[in-house]
């Protein structure tokens, strides 16, 4: 059962006519009467009683007539979500970001995006990098911005900003080169961050 022979099924069944039917669907009369047989031989029930050049609705046409509008209802309504989807109308936008940039780079874009997009959702998670890069990994979340290296070869990924790094210490330093990188103690995040 399609649902073309539905959308022919309810359209026959409101006029209770085939030509006058087939002309409001924009079919021919043969294809509207090949899927109402289609529908009758597949199930072995009559839809409609032939009464003369007329037809009408037999009872199980009846009650069929009821769900078939129902079907096409919540097919119309699956259409219309999907083009308010790709139009951006509708929806959740999940994401992941580290705290940096969960904290000082992101919601200027955000505010941006949800200024722009007004129905669309955004949940926001706040990982380190090889947190976020698994949630994006296995589909927990759209998109993951971090600012480590991800070597994820099933992953896309580009610049987006750059950040300055500074260096903060506790003395000044007359040069800052290999050596004095090596020597220094240093405060730093958790691994995979």
């Amino acid at each position: 059962m399609t649902l073309e022979q539905l959308r022919i099924f309810v359209g026959v069944a409101e006029r209770e006519h085939m030509t006058r039917a087939a002309e409001a669907l924009n079919v021919t009369q043969s294809a509207a009467s090949a899927a109402i047989a289609a529908l009758e031989a597949r199930h072995g029930v009559p839809l409609f009683h032939r009464v003369g050049r007329g037809i009408e609705l037999s009872e199980a046409g009846r009650m069929f007539l009821v769900d078939a509008r129902a079907v096409l209802g919540r097919a119309a309504s699956a259409e219309l979500a999907l083009a308010e989807y790709a139009g951006l109308e509708r929806g959740t936008l999940r994401l992941v970001a580290s705290q940096t940039i969960a904290g000082y780079w992101l919601p200027r874009q955000l505010a941006a995006f949800h200024a722009r997009y007004p129905a669309i959702s955004i949940e926001l998670a706040i990982d380190n990098t090889e947190g976020a890069a698994a949630r994006v990994l296995d589909g927990a979340v759209e998109l993951g911005f971090v600012e480590g290296v991800i070597d994820e070869p099933a992953l896309a990924h580009w610049t987006v900003a750059n950040d300055r790094m500074v260096l903060v210490s506790d003395r000044a330093a007359d040069t800052i080169d290999e050596d004095w990188i090596r020597a220094a103690r240093w405060i730093v995040r958790e691994q995979g961050s």
